[in-house]
């Protein structure tokens, strides 16, 4: 008996709740038609009317679709037995799943997230030049740091020419000699070198801070408020600008010639003859010059060695900016917009979860009937309609049992209305009518 009720309470349930279904079904279909529109708006182009017809007739055709798949699946689904029919009917609700995403649901999460995907793909964009612009001044900036081996390589050449000039500390005869031509030679060109460096270290800075400049106006546009695509269009004039001071910065690096201007102190060395006035302090002469040059040498492959550092590290690639759209920047940032991807898709899939409540009560209704007996079936109207169809066989049976009552009582009357009428049915021609057979309708 109560899976008999429980049986009666739903099929009364489902029953109230029609209108309930059509109207969810209906919402969410018009809901998800409504984003559909906003998500279809950002990607066409073109005159405005045209995009509005447009956007406006492809988000109809999805919300009639949608609303009209889960109708039919909430009719037939609940009702198959057997199953490989509902088999059937799943494996069509997973495709229809599946073709609702690709028409509505992406579009449905480009309205909800895209303009937060692309604030996303332009702060992706700027930390990306911002790492460009410090490799750039980083690489620009490597030569400066040669500037104390540099610094001291020429002081120590002054130094020694000021004290073989003083006191002869070199040859042991002081006086301005050859020795000390030669070192204040050395001096000088280390002197040039580094005024060489440190005249790129002002273009450097002034690069640096025009690229620091519109990285600051490029944060700005990221967090700025307003419409997102006039600030993507904006984003991508100060992208230009700085891909252009970063390439600057690229080019102004000092250290190439470094690595030449190293290169030449060995190479070009070239030792003036020894001076001295006697063959004594001409060859005390040479043998310093040989110092020199042996510390030129070692000088000129240390630079060397340093500037082919500088020279090898990592180059900043070029980098363009590439504007997307609402829908391509959704997609391309998934992962960061997770629970807008989960409404957009629930909005379009979540009529599936009433077709499975539906299936499930209905298999439930069905279970309970078997179990029922013939009379258990019958609902209060059913019963109402069997009295009054017995109340009709029973008047009907009274009324053939009064005629043959009157026919016994006046033959010759009756055999005289035999003649003009037909012979009325006998009651055994009459068939009582079944309850528990007679077709029943839901109501």
């Amino acid at each position: 008996m109560s899976k008999a009720r429980t049986a009666r309470r739903l099929k009364e349930q489902v029953a109230s709740l029609e209108t309930m279904t059509r109207f969810v079904l209906a919402t969410l279909a018009l809901a998800s038609g409504v984003y559909t529109y906003l998500g279809v708006r950002s990607l066409l182009d073109g005159d405005a009317v045209l995009v509005f017809f447009a956007a406006i007739v492809y988000s109809i055709a999805v919300s009639v679709g949608i609303y009209g798949f889960w109708v039919y699946l909430s009719r037939f689904l609940p009702e198959m037995r057997d199953g490989l029919s509902r088999l059937a009917l799943f494996a069509i609700m997973a495709a229809g799943s599946v073709m609702i995403i690709a028409m509505s649901s992406w579009l449905n999460a480009a309205a909800l997230a895209g303009s937060a995907a692309v604030e996303q793909h332009l702060a992706t964009t700027q930390e990306g030049y911002t790492a460009d612009l410090d490799q750039a001044h980083s690489n620009a900036l490597g030569a400066l740091s040669l500037l104390p081996d540099i610094q001291r390589a020429a002081e120590r050449f002054a130094r020694l020419a000021e004290n073989e000039r003083e006191s002869g500390a070199l040859t042991g005869t002081s006086g301005s000699g050859t020795v000390v031509q030669l070192l204040t030679q050395m001096s000088a060109q280390m002197g040039e070198l580094e005024s060489t460096i440190q005249a790129s270290r002002e273009t450097v800075r002034t690069l640096f801070e025009e690229g620091q400049g519109h990285l600051a106006t490029m944060r700005g546009l990221v967090s700025g408020s307003g419409p997102v695509q006039p600030r993507a269009d904006q984003f991508a004039e100060q992208a230009v600008q700085l891909a252009g001071v970063i390439s600057a910065l690229e080019q102004t690096s000092i250290a190439p010639s470094v690595a030449r201007a190293a290169a030449d102190l060995s190479l070009g060395f070239i030792a003036p003859v020894a001076g001295g006035n006697t063959a004594d302090l001409a060859g005390r002469q040479n043998a310093v010059m040989d110092t020199i040059r042996t510390s030129v040498a070692s000088q000129s492959e240390a630079l060397s060695a340093a500037a082919a550092e500088i020279l090898n590290q990592p180059k900043v690639e070029e980098r363009r900016f590439v504007p997307l759209s609402s829908a391509e920047a959704v997609i391309l940032y998934a992962g960061s917009f997770l629970p807008s991807w989960a409404g957009a898709i629930s909005i379009d899939l979540l009529p599936g979860v009433l077709v499975a409540i539906l299936a499930v009560a209905h298999a439930v209704m069905r279970r309970g009937e078997e179990e029922m007996d013939d009379a258990e079936r019958i609902t209060a109207a059913d019963m109402m309609r069997s009295l009054e169809i017995q109340e009709a066989i029973a008047a009907r049976r009274r009324a053939l049992a009064a005629q043959e009552d009157a026919s016994d009582a006046n033959p010759v009357g009756v055999a005289q209305h035999h003649d003009t009428t037909e012979p009325p049915a006998k009651a055994e021609n009459v068939t009582p009518l079944s309850v528990a057979e007679r077709k029943r309708h839901d109501p």
